[in-house]
């Protein structure tokens, strides 16, 4: 475990955009302890509006963010590399942002899920960029109306364009549960965009 976690200078990382996060993260396990201030500039931003979404722009935001990143730091030795990065790295940060909730008692629902759809779900996937499309477009505003199990799940697939096999490894639950949950916040939102008329939530 690495510890004394420094202050990097990253505006600068050069040749460092053509190396994978995981090259990164072999010089570091190396000792060019450096390096991981190109990970904080790719990853930064992104985990900024994580944190907002997941947590309804919260005001610790930033400082949370941190804390992310000194866990993976320190954490970084055992990483293995035949995994990908980024994964790793947001289940450092769900982890964190639900201990947040948790301890301010903001684990909130608005709706539940299980009662607005059937359990059977309809295969009919036309029109299903169009939807996508759509929900991208009010989800932002809507969040706060969803399960947090449902609303962990579109973040990461809708803003984050995680695979569904990496929204898995992030959450450790089943690839299956993953399409299972976003069928069910697709559908949901579907009704909320009908309920509101067009109007934002």
């Amino acid at each position: 475990m690495k510890e004394n976690y420094p202050m990097f200078v990253y505006n600068n990382i050069g040749t460092s955009n053509e190396l994978t996060d995981e090259d990164i993260v072999r010089m570091i396990q190396s000792g060019d302890n450096d390096k991981f201030g190109v990970l904080i500039d790719r990853y930064e931003a992104k985990m900024l509006r994580y944190a907002r979404r997941f947590l309804f722009q919260a005001e610790n935001a930033a400082d949370l963010v941190q804390e992310v990143f000194i866990k993976a730091y320190s954490s970084i030795d055992g990483f293995d590399l035949k995994l990908k990065f980024s994964p790793w790295l947001y289940r450092i940060a769900h982890n964190r942002f639900i201990n947040e909730l948790n301890k301010k008692g903001r684990v909130t629902f608005f709706f539940d899920l299980d009662a607005f759809l059937p359990k059977v779900f309809s295969k009919d996937n036309a029109d299903k960029d169009a939807l996508d499309n759509e929900l991208k477009a009010v989800l932002g505003g809507c969040m706060d109306k969803i399960d947090q199990k449902y609303r962990e799940v579109v973040v990461l697939y809708f803003f984050d364009n995680f695979s569904y096999k990496e929204i898995s490894d992030i959450l450790h639950i089943p690839v299956s549960v993953v399409g299972i949950r976003l069928n069910r916040a697709k559908k949901i939102m579907k009704k909320l965009i009908k309920f509101q008329h067009g109007k934002e939530c």
